[in-house]
């Protein structure tokens, strides 16, 4: 049955209360030695999502407890309704350790050990038999109504033109706001895209502390640079930013800022934190497009927005991910990969209001069941922010 109401979306709610806009069996590498194999069991098991990643072994301090978290919240995020992790069994992420947090989210979760079982064709069984009989138990699971208010999204700004800070970047914000209003949570990320407009955002901190938090975390993110001798103020890092028009960060920077609409700042998070409040939140991410799309879905990002003027095909294997184009000429060269065109309001086809409230409604109906173009392409990105080096 279609839904009618803008206010509410057709979910999928979870024992811990969350609500899924989808409901995959995650096969969890919990290290690269085991990702092969995961991927090989999506192959054999319809209604599975994997990834293939290099990390999960000689990690330590910060960095380790980064990619656990992540690990973590990407099986706890409530698109997913089980999960198999799946490990070698010496690495430094033990996948029995993440597969024990997982399980007190009261969502099923199975673990296969590569080493325990004899081998990666015994585990590759083992976990391919134990993933079919999770997707039946999800394909029982019904959709039901639920508030808007339940809802995490994600928003991320890719390659920019001159058209981002006037069309797809603000109706992104219009529609932050609309969220934000009927009680949800909206996650502006992107921390090297916020250099130069961090005093924008400060100024609508809901305390001191966040405001502090604000500007700390772009200090830390500069540092990071000057410590390799770089000093990225002093220009784009892009190629493909420079080419369609942007002549600096900080000019970037104030065109991705917009997706943050109007909105009170509540929080600054790590990343793949969940967000503690509702409203608008920051997440303290690279601008490196998978890895902070990687992080907010791992923070409970349900689904994100992605702002593009020099296309991409970019994907989540856990949230459908909505790419918005900044021109429509974009929008006809890449139609395969972009779902949405906010051209229109560049032409004067249509206000920037118009375009915000048709952008909600594709968010309603694609939380409902709609799959966007990167679903449809199996478009299964993923990176891990690292932050130290392997050891």
């Amino acid at each position: 049955m279609p839904n009618n109401n803008r206010t509410t979306f057709m979910g999928y709610r979870r024992p811990d209360g969350s609500v899924g806009t989808r409901n995959h069996v995650l096969i969890l590498p919990t290290i690269t030695c085991a990702a092969q194999a995961a991927k090989q069991i999506t192959e054999l098991v319809h209604g599975t999502v994997s990834f293939i990643h290099q990390h999960g072994c000689t990690q330590v301090g910060d960095d380790y407890e980064q990619t656990f978290r992540t690990y973590y919240g990407l099986g706890a995020n409530p698109n997913v309704y089980g999960v198999v992790v799946l490990g070698l069994g010496c690495e430094t992420h033990q996948a029995r350790s993440v597969a024990g947090e997982l399980a007190q989210t009261g969502k099923p979760v199975e673990l296969v050990s590569i080493q325990d079982e004899g081998g990666t064709l015994d585990a590759i069984s083992k976990g391919a038999k134990v993933a079919a009989k999770l997707v039946q138990e999800a394909s029982a699971q019904l959709r039901e109504p639920c508030d808007l208010s339940e809802l995490i999204v994600g928003t991320e700004c890719g390659g920019s033109d001159a058209c981002s800070g006037l069309s797809a970047n603000p109706a992104v914000g219009k529609v932050s706001d609309l969220i934000v209003d009927n009680g949800g949570t909206s996650i502006l990320a992107e921390t090297t895209e916020l250099i130069g407009a961090e005093h924008l955002l400060a100024k609508r901190a809901v305390s001191p502390q966040v405001s502090k938090n604000v500007y700390e975390i772009i200090k830390n993110m500069e540092d990071r640079a000057l410590n390799l001798g770089i000093d990225i103020r002093t220009g784009n890092p892009s190629p493909g930013n420079i080419k369609g028009g942007i002549s600096s960060l900080e000019e970037k920077s104030l065109g991705a800022a917009n997706k943050a609409g109007t909105s009170t700042l509540q929080e600054v998070l790590a990343y793949a934190e969940k967000p503690t409040r509702k409203g608008l939140v920051w997440m303290d991410t690279p601008g490196h497009d998978i890895e902070q799309l990687t992080g907010m879905t791992a923070g409970g990002a349900q689904i994100v927005l992605f702002t593009t003027g020099r296309g991409t095909p970019t994907g989540s294997p856990i949230a459908p991910v909505i790419k918005i184009s900044t021109n429509s000429l974009l929008y006809n060269k890449m139609n395969e990969n972009i779902d949405f065109n906010a051209g229109t309001i560049i032409e004067g086809i249509e206000s920037l209001d118009d375009v915000g409230e048709r952008l909600f409604d594709e968010i309603i109906a694609t939380c409902s069941g709609k799959l966007t173009k990167a679903e449809i392409l199996k478009q299964h990105d993923f990176g891990i922010w690292r932050i130290g080096p392997s050891f």
